[in-house]
């Protein structure tokens, strides 16, 4: 039968002590006969077999630490798992790839180069009908905007081949002679020089001055 009680001395170098309970101060103990974690301690609740042997007294075999049961009137905590926060789930998801972006002819664009160069054809029509141009003027733009269309074909096929190539200046050049309607085309159905900003904005410029020319010429008096 087990008896509870408390440690109320102990010799640490001799390794012995004695426990006190309700009915005797002196129950004596060995170290080896302490089953609990660590050593014993005085005011240490224990619980023990209590033996006789002889006229020594009383002796406690198999002491151990008194456990101490929690308090019912506590309830045991846990933690919910539903507490985290409320993912959002309308929120968009962000990434980091890089969005890729396709060239691709503005339909104004296109609609305005068109219709400049049906402007820029009727006037020069109308300048060769009223005799303010040469008639060679129709031959002369035609066989010149089909060598522009070469020109920059040549110049698309040594870039593919790591060959000599066309300068810029000769492109922009038979542009601003009048072969910047084959140019265009040029540009948008062979990807050629359709991307590299500088040199779109000198061949816009040639256009300009070429259609300034134009005017002049088909305004002058003959």
């Amino acid at each position: 039968m087990q008896t509870q009680g408390t440690i109320h001395r102990w010799n640490t170098e001799k390794g012995f002590g004695f426990i006190q309970n309700a009915q005797t101060n002196d129950v004596f103990f060995h170290i080896r006969d302490f089953r609990g974690p660590g050593t014993p301690t005085v005011g240490m609740q224990v619980v023990y077999e209590e033996i006789h042997v002889g006229s020594k007294g009383p002796r406690a075999m198999a002491v151990q630490v008194k456990q101490t049961m929690a308090s019912p009137s506590t309830p045991p905590k846990h933690t919910s798992t539903n507490n985290t926060a409320p993912r959002r789930a309308n929120a968009p998801r962000r990434t980091n790839a890089p969005q890729q972006r396709t060239f691709k002819a503005a339909p104004a664009g296109a609609a305005f180069a068109k219709g400049l160069m049906l402007a820029w054809l009727c006037l020069l029509v109308w300048g060769v009908l009223s005799d303010k141009l040469p008639g060679m003027a129709l031959i002369a733009i035609a066989g010149l905007n089909l060598l522009t269309y070469f020109a920059y074909w040549n110049d698309k096929n040594a870039a593919q081949a790591n060959l000599w190539r066309t300068p810029e200046s000769t492109l922009h050049l038979l542009a601003l002679l009048g072969g910047w309607p084959a140019a265009w085309w040029a540009q948008q159905s062979l990807r050629h020089k359709s991307s590299k900003q500088e040199f779109r904005q000198i061949y816009w410029l040639t256009i300009a001055l070429n259609c300034a020319s134009l005017v002049a010429l088909a305004l002058q008096q003959g």
